[in-house]
């Protein structure tokens, strides 16, 4: 049996990935409040020209972080390529411990917010209901998973397709991943709720959306076995997904020189399978 007991403990304990600024500066993407809890707004940032009467395909990313701190900014390469190609790409900030002193729980409430707000504004937006696409990595591809597979937590909008760059995915035991030790303990003490709750995993069903999950497969933080029991749950429910393992990459790897092309490339070409942008 194999154990998830880094992925816990390096998640609760330490930021994930190394961020870029925060607040982000974008000169060219338009800034809008999705939502706001008390004096707290939290904004997305829109890039692409947006063409109401010709509804474009969007996709939304979510950074990473352990949800204890990271930037929009990371994703904003990635942001810019869809929008060259012809998406309306957005970047989202949610709420983290660091900066707001929530739990885990929290920052899914946000991703799923995000979620509904595209889809509410999307005729306003030029964006096509129908394909909406939310994407992030380690924490932002646990929040992006959420939104695909979780039920309730402030709405049922779901994404159309998930892209996930190292993903926490898994979050609690299933088939043959299990927790050892008291990383229960400590996951309700950081997640705000049993792990199961908002472990993507356990929530799959007919209603989840296509998947692409990019995993490093020498990741000690979100270790490979843990996509690979999402993708099993994936194939048992009959839901597509493909997971794409890379030799020898660590977390993180999907905004490093030598990766960061292929995977940008193998996420573009999800998106030209599903037909929402041409080859």
């Amino acid at each position: 049996m194999k154990s998830l007991l880094r992925l816990l403990v390096c998640l609760l304990a330490t930021p994930l990935l190394a961020q870029p600024a925060y607040p982000p500066s974008f000169k060219d993407a338009r800034a809008e409040t999705y939502r706001k809890i008390d004096a707290v707004e939290l904004k997305l940032w829109i890039f692409g020209e947006s063409v109401p009467a010709a509804p474009k395909p969007a996709i939304v990313f979510f950074f990473g972080g352990g949800w204890n701190s990271g930037s929009p900014a990371q994703f904003e390469n990635q942001a810019r390529h869809f929008a060259q190609r012809g998406m309306i790409a957005i970047t989202a900030d949610y709420r983290v411990k660091s900066r707001h002193g929530v739990q885990a729980v929290e920052c899914v409430k946000d991703a799923k917010a995000a979620i509904a707000w595209v889809r509410a504004n999307a005729q306003r937006l030029g964006i096509d209901p129908k394909h909406i696409a939310a994407a992030g990595g380690s924490a932002g591809g646990h929040l992006a998973a959420c939104t695909g597979t979780l039920d309730g937590f402030g709405s049922n909008e779901r994404p159309n397709a998930l892209i996930l760059f190292n993903p926490a995915a898994t979050l609690a035991p299933i088939a043959d991943l299990e927790l050892r030790g008291n990383d229960a303990t400590l996951s309700v003490e950081r997640l705000g709720v049993p792990a199961q709750a908002i472990s993507p995993a356990h929530h799959i069903g007919p209603h989840t959306p296509p998947t692409l999950i990019l995993h490093g497969k020498a990741d000690t933080t979100v270790p490979y076995a843990s996509v690979v029991a999402f993708e099993s749950a994936m194939q048992r429910a009959g839901r597509p997904c493909t997971l794409v393992g890379y030799a020898g990459a660590t977390h993180g790897f999907f905004n490093r020189k030598e990766h960061f092309a292929e995977t940008l490339a193998e996420a573009d070409r999800f998106l030209v399978a599903l037909g929402w942008i041409k080859k």
